[in-house]
């Protein structure tokens, strides 16, 4: 399996990395505030107007470092990766599994019933650790929605219809966010996603965790051979990472919204944190983010068994492992692709 190495984040506004010898040197104001060796990465992330110079961009090719340019609120700027991996085989396969709506339905509800059963989960969790503080029948009824949901997934091998499901069930899921939030009710609150931009801190949070997310996965689908801008689920968009969305969908629940209603629950972020604009824009501070950017790292470094491949690896790791089940999926060595069912 994969080793599990580091992800750097850069949230300072006007910093500039190079190349210094075997180092990342971060410069503000044309001074250097700080050198990270490059050994132990496998990705870096800057939020903001910050760029790289063509020194270090190379080097980072040459050692499978992936650069993602973000804005300040976290939508993609662009990426900067190296050669691809694996096989021309694998990503003709993709792309004519792609272009065929059935046999991409068939991929994509595997998808959807990873992230319908860990969404369940994550009720069924809650009514068991908080009994005495949520509505239970209403949890229970619930999840036996998301249960009859997933029983007809696995009927349908339409695109739309398959979604038209997914739809519902996920919005039945959103509606019990607000209920598993259980401490500071009156700052943090879920009455409906909302982004571009979030409209208050839950979905800030959310908004931030999700591209953590689906940077991790992105790079993952890369790293195997995938093009993790051909999807099965999402469709082609100019600039989008489809393939990344499509996977991201079993793991939301049960990895990023777990990550922030931890955050919540355990009083890790605060009012103070949050800024809200003059048009309505709830963005977080830089002590904030990067607060959160060393407690996903944390959460990154956590260890699990994996429910199909009952090997114990990290959280970070999960990402990877579902990239390589999909490419053996996609080149005929599984007979069908196993979701991540958490247990």
């Amino acid at each position: 399996m994969k080793k599990l190495l580091t992800t750097l984040y850069i949230t300072l506004p006007d910093a500039y990395l190079a190349l210094k010898g075997e180092n990342i040197s971060i410069i503000q104001n044309e001074q250097s505030i700080g050198r990270v060796p490059l050994h132990n990465l496998e990705a870096i992330c800057t939020f903001g107007r910050q760029g790289a110079s063509p020194a270090l961009m190379s080097a980072c090719i040459e050692r499978d470092i992936a650069i993602t340019f973000l804005t300040t609120n976290g939508r993609m700027r662009g990426r900067v990766i190296g050669p691809s991996n694996g096989n021309v085989v694998l990503r003709k396969t993709q792309y004519r599994i792609s272009d065929d709506a059935k046999k991409s339905a068939e991929i994509a509800r595997h998808f959807l019933i990873g992230k319908l059963y860990n969404s369940k989960w994550m009720l069924e969790r809650t009514t068991r650790d908080h009994g005495l503080r949520v509505d239970v029948e209403k949890f229970k009824k619930t999840s036996s929605y998301l249960t009859e949901s997933m029983n007809q997934l696995m009927s349908i091998d339409d695109l739309e219809r398959l979604r038209g499901v997914e739809g519902n069930a996920a919005s039945a899921y959103f509606s019990l966010l607000d209920d598993m939030i259980l401490q500071h009710k009156e700052d943090f609150f879920f009455k409906g996603r909302n982004r571009r931009p979030p409209l208050d801190n839950v979905n800030a949070l959310l908004s931030l965790v999700y591209t953590l997310l689906g940077t991790d996965v992105g790079a993952a689908l890369e790293a195997v051979g995938l093009d993790a801008y051909v999807g099965f689920l999402h469709r082609d968009r100019p600039g989008r990472m489809s393939l990344a969305l499509d996977v991201m969908e079993e793991l939301r629940s049960v990895y990023a919204d777990r990550f922030v209603l931890s955050l919540i629950n355990k009083k890790q972020v605060q009012a103070s944190d949050f800024v809200r604009k003059e048009n309505g824009a709830v963005l977080m501070t830089d002590e904030a983010r990067k607060k959160i950017f060393k407690l996903w790292h944390q959460k990154k470094e956590e260890k699990i068994t994996h429910p199909f491949l009952k090997e114990k690896i990290a959280w970070g790791l999960v990402p990877h492992a579902q990239a390589l089940l999909l490419a053996r999926f996609i080149r005929g060595d599984l007979d069908g692709y196993p979701p991540f069912l958490w247990k």
